[in-house]
This record gives C-alpha cells, sequence and structure tokens, in this order.
C-alpha cells in the first residue's frame, strides 16, 4: 500500500463516505417496511426506482457546480439536505404519494453527498495510483454495505423502522459534522468555466465505459432491491449475512490485490471481475441453504470489489481535466440509471416467473454487457489494455 494516498484529506473524505454511506445503506431494510405497509414487488422496485430517477435528473446540475463551485460547497449542501430528508422518513405510515416525495427529495442528497466526496477522493489520487486509491476510498463504501445490513438487522431485532430511521439520522449528523473539515481542493472555474455536461457523456472512449457501468450498475438492483424480500420468502440466508460476506471480500481483495489493475491493467482484472460477480448471482439462483447466500454474497462482493474502482478510474483518466465532475457525476449517476430501470424490471421479473429467474436473466446480462464492453472499447483503443487516457 502507498503510504502517500492515506493523506489527512483523504482520510477525511473516507470519514465522511464511510459515515454517509451507513446512513444510506440502512436503507437495503427499506423495502421490508415497504412490504409491511403492503407493497408488493413492483411497488417496491417503483418506490426505489423513485430515488434513482430524483438523482439522475439533478446529476447534470451537480456535475456543472462541481466544476464550476468547487466539490466542498456541494458536499456541505448534500450533507445538510440527507439529515433533513432522512427525518422526513418518519412521517411515512402508509403507501401514497408521500412516500415518493420523500424518496425523490433522498435521491437529491444521495446524488450531491456521494458524487461530491468520490469527486473529491479522485482529485487527491496521485495519476499512477488512482485505481488503487480508489480501491482503497471504496472500502468506505463497501464497509457501510456490510455494516447497514448488519445493524439494520440489530436494530429491527430490538426495535422498529422508526429507530432504524433515527439510526440514520445520527450517522448522517456525524458525516456531515466530518465534512465541515474538508478544504477545498480544486480551484473553482467560476459560472463560466467547464463545459457542457454533454461533452463526457457522448466523448468517445467514453462510451464503452458508460455501457458497463450501466450494465454493472442494472444488475446491482437485482440484490440491493430484492434481496430482503428473497431470503424472506426463501426462508434462507439474512441480509446481514449476504452483505457482510460480499463486503468482507471486496475488502480484503482491495487492501492485498488493489495494486494489480494500475500493474497488470485494469481490464485484465475486469473481466475476471465481471465472470466472478455472474457467478454469485447464478448460486442465488440455485440457493437452497444459509451457506449459498453467503457464498454468493462473497462472489458478487470479489466481482465489485475490482469492477468499481475499475471503471471510475478509466473514466476520471480519460475525461478533461474541466470536466471531471460532471464526468463524475456521470459515472455516478448512472448507477441510479441501473436502479431506475433494474428495480421495476426485476420486480416484474420475480412477478411473472421467479427470484430464480431474476438473478439468472441478470448473470446473463452481466456476461452478455461485458462482451459488447470488450468488442467496443477494443475498437476504440486498440490493444491498450491500461485503457487510460484518451
Amino acid at each position: 500500500m502507498h503510504r502517500s494516498l492515506l493523506t489527512p484529506r483523504f482520510v477525511a473524505a473516507w470519514l465522511v463516505s464511510l459515515f454517509g454511506g451507513l446512513a444510506f445503506f440502512l436503507f437495503v431494510h427499506f423495502p421490508g417496511y415497504i412490504e409491511d405497509l403492503g407493497g408488493s414487488e413492483v411497488e417496491i422496485g417503483l418506490i426505489v426506482a423513485a430515488t434513482a430517477l430524483a438523482a439522475i435528473v439533478v446529476r447534470p446540475q451537480i456535475g456543472k457546480e462541481m466544476d464550476r463551485r468547487g466539490r466542498r460547497p456541494i458536499i456541505l449542501a448534500g450533507g445538510v439536505l440527507n439529515i433533513a430528508v432522512l427525518l422526513l422518513y418518519l412521517t411515512i405510515n402508509t403507501l401514497g404519494p408521500w412516500v415518493y416525495v420523500v424518496r425523490v427529495i433522498h435521491g437529491f442528497a444521495e446524488a450531491m453527498l456521494f458524487a461530491s466526496i468520490f469527486t473529491y477522493a479522485a482529485d487527491i489520487l496521485p495519476d499512477e495510483n488512482r485505481t488503487q486509491g480508489l480501491a482503497l476510498f471504496g472500502i468506505s463504501g463497501m464497509l457501510p454495505i456490510a455494516l447497514g445490513g448488519l445493524l439494520g438487522d440489530f436494530v429491527l431485532e430490538r426495535w422498529d423502522f422508526q429507530a432504524l430511521f433515527m439510526t440514520s439520522v445520527a450517522l448522517a449528523v456525524v458525516a456531515f459534522g466530518l465534512s465541515v473539515l474538508l478544504p477545498e481542493v480544486i480551484e473553482p472555474a467560476g459560472r463560466d468555466g467547464g463545459t457542457s455536461f454533454l461533452t463526457p457523456l457522448r466523448q468517445r472512449d467514453l462510451l464503452p465505459i458508460w455501457w458497463m457501468t450501466i450494465v454493472f450498475s442494472l444488475a446491482l438492483a437485482a440484490y440491493f432491491t430484492f434481496l430482503r424480500t428473497f431470503v424472506d420468502q426463501a426462508g434462507i440466508g439474512t441480509v446481514g449475512g449476504f452483505f457482510a460476506a460480499y463486503s468482507a471480500t471486496a475488502i480484503f481483495l482491495r487492501l492485498t490485490t488493489g495494486w494489480l489493475p494500475d500493474r497488470i491493467g485494469p481490464k485484465r482484472v475486469l473481466y475476471p471481475a465481471l465472470a466472478l460477480f455472474a457467478g454469485g448471482f447464478a448460486v442465488l439462483a440455485g440457493a437452497e441453504s444459509d451457506g449459498a447466500v453467503l457464498i454468493a454474497g462473497a462472489l458478487c462482493g470479489a466481482g465489485h470489489g475490482y469492477a468499481f474502482p475499475i471503471l471510475y478510474a478509466l473514466a476520471f483518466g480519460r475525461a478533461d481535466v474541466k470536466n471531471r465532475g460532471s464526468a463524475s457525476a456521470i459515472f455516478t449517476g448512472l448507477f441510479d440509471v441501473g436502479a431506475l430501470i433494474g428495480g421495476p424490471a426485476f420486480g416484474w421479473l420475480i412477478a411473472a416467473f421467479s427470484y430464480e429467474t431474476m438473478f439468472l436473466v441478470a448473470a446473463g446480462w452481466i456476461l452478455a454487457g461485458g462482451a459488447v464492453f470488450a468488442v467496443w472499447d477494443r475498437i476504440l483503443v486498440g490493444n491498450r489494455v491500461s485503457g487510460f487516457g484518451n
């Protein structure tokens, strides 16, 4: 591990991401609350998708403002909005329009906070170790996936969803308090700085990366949205156990072999990672025991552990420096696109067929999408396995 990566600014941003992520990932249990209120799998998908839609709508403005004003103002504004909307969950008692209003505001807050903090981290990392640095920074997002599920299990076994929402509020307050300590890391370009948000979106050598990110993010919706209802219906495994195995595997790989993509080339690591990711879905499709759910979590975690920082580093490295705020907003925003499409689509597959069918479709989608990316990116950048640069 390069000590130069662990600067005070990096550590402070890492902690903001950790506590903000914990506040957010407690909501892997939110589908259970919707189910308690009488919602179906399809309705769960639609309600979850409302957050994603809101985040997508606001991303272009977030990207522009990060490039014009700097990263810090967006981090702070997102933190304040996040605390406010989490308090609003305490007012949800029935299914109806108000649920969607709260989820939309949550989408705005999530987009502001996570796009800005990950851009902040990418800004302070050296070019030659950016993938490893993002992998290490990404642990601040992986830990909440595990701890959010386990903490949610702990709270709900003893109290109720109101207590879960208040726990999320407390974590968001800690994240905001830490974010106040972050200094600005770039010179804001001002009102006339940067270019159109569409410039990196349609940049030729970024198109395959946007495609692969959509493929990856859509598949994530299969278990982030429906794992809770799957384990309830199947009577095997737990949400906390799956995400604990998921995160532990990803974190272990990032700590021990996070340097691998920078050393041998990111795409040489990306393709095996996608295969492992698809393998996790295949195991879930045939799961009949608690152990199978844990194995599936480990496989999906291994795939995610490498795929996310590799794709982000490729996108950030190929983007023009003056447009990197917008490029980061696009990258993180594509995960909301995945949730928007994947939630309702996978909910429909479950309703029309079964959980097994849904997980197998997700596995096939990852493999097919990876194959398209491999051909498309090879055509654009030739035989360069590093994939960095224009």
